[in-house]
């Protein structure tokens, strides 16, 4: 029963993510980067970093929604469905607000409830990080990977008197 649930997610999301681009995304620009040259980046960067990701994953870039893969990256989720509805969960808790999260979080709640428990603690696990699911990350390519997740994972900077 949960691999036809898995089937049925990803076919939702196969079928709604090219008009979700088009539609809510049409202002903004693709990346001036491919795969390739992710990887040319210094070797503790993000961009590198990402790069590594697409290349063992065997994953190629969509258009337009590239901070969606670095979002993997700094928020630790993998890409596995539930994963997936996790980190929408964590977003929802950094504030992110759309019409596609929130469906997002309504239908995988109601597919897989049995990970409501994995959900809400990822929407708290975004309520303790900086803001960051507005940041343009293709500005941030060159940044110390590490330095940059640990930035995030710092909800407020310690005052040292």
């Amino acid at each position: 029963m949960k691999k036809l649930r898995t089937k049925f997610i990803i076919f939702m999301y196969e079928n709604s993510q090219k008009q979700y681009r088009k539609y809510f995304k049409k202002k903004k620009r693709q990346w001036q980067f491919n795969e390739e040259q992710l990887l040319s980046f210094k070797e503790d960067s993000l961009g590198r970093t990402l790069g590594e990701f697409y290349k063992n994953h065997g994953f190629r870039m969509i258009p337009k929604m590239e901070n969606h893969d670095v979002y993997h990256l700094i928020t630790d989720c993998s890409t596995n469905i539930q994963d997936e509805i996790a980190m929408q969960y964590l977003l929802f808790g950094n504030g992110k607000r759309s019409a596609y999260l929130l469906g997002v979080l309504a239908l995988g709640t109601i597919v897989f409830p049995e990970y409501f428990k994995n959900y809400l603690n990822a929407f708290k696990k975004g309520q303790q990080m900086k803001t960051f699911h507005h940041w343009n990350f293709e500005e941030l390519l060159w940044q110390n990977f590490d330095s940059l997740k640990d930035f995030i994972k710092q909800k407020e900077n310690p005052v040292f008197y």
